[in-house]
């Protein structure tokens, strides 16, 4: 029986694509591949009875083609505040283990490159976003303005990390990864932020 577990919080995105990002809709990266690194803040959770509350989880991407048509390598970073219990959880929600969207998600991952706990730094400011872990990733974006200044958001995109959430469109002011032999160093490009929300069991 899979265990019963629960996330709410929000995530942001950042990858090498001009903005915005043609791969939610299924179509081409406007790269050859796409490179992309995922932030999570939870601000509430729990699987089972341990309390998953203020985590924070990163995932870095590549997708060497259309990112639903290839196979993605992945590397995944757990907040290192986190104890064993809250390490297991993670573990399990975050490798598809537990059920629910996210199981979807990590079906797409053909290689995992590597899985481990790192100081991350999540912040959320108005229409920006910064993610940093350790000395490897560092991803900070900021809200793209439309018209009136309102901002420019997508919804029902058939590639999504949030299902059922209107996303933000973002530019990034940097994106940097560097680690499992990839390397990553690039600015101005596309990102996304909105609330999620996870279930499972």
């Amino acid at each position: 029986m899979t265990e019963k577990w629960q996330l709410t919080g929000t995530y942001f995105e950042a990858c090498n694509c001009d903005a915005a990002c043609p791969c939610v809709f299924l179509s081409d990266p406007t790269e050859e591949d796409c490179t992309a690194l995922v932030g999570w803040h939870v601000d509430k959770g729990n699987f089972q009875d341990v309390s998953l509350d203020g985590l924070n989880i990163a995932l870095a991407v590549h997708s060497p083609g259309n990112m639903a048509e290839v196979k993605w390598r992945a590397a995944l970073y757990f907040d290192d505040r986190a104890d064993k219990d809250q390490q297991n959880a993670l573990t399990q929600i975050f490798t598809g283990q537990a059920g629910g969207h996210l199981a979807q998600l990590v079906s797409h991952v053909g290689d995992v490159l590597g899985i481990k706990t790192a100081p991350i730094d999540y912040e959320g400011n108005g229409k920006q976003r910064r993610l940093r872990v350790a000395d490897v990733a560092e991803a900070e974006i900021e809200a793209i303005a439309g018209q009136g200044g309102e901002d420019v958001t997508i919804e029902g995109h058939p590639l999504c990390i949030a299902p059922g959430q209107t996303f933000v469109v973002a530019r990034s002011k940097r994106l940097k990864y560097e680690d499992y032999g990839l390397h990553w160093e690039i600015s101005n490009k596309n990102g996304f932020y909105s609330p999620f929300a996870y279930q499972g069991g």
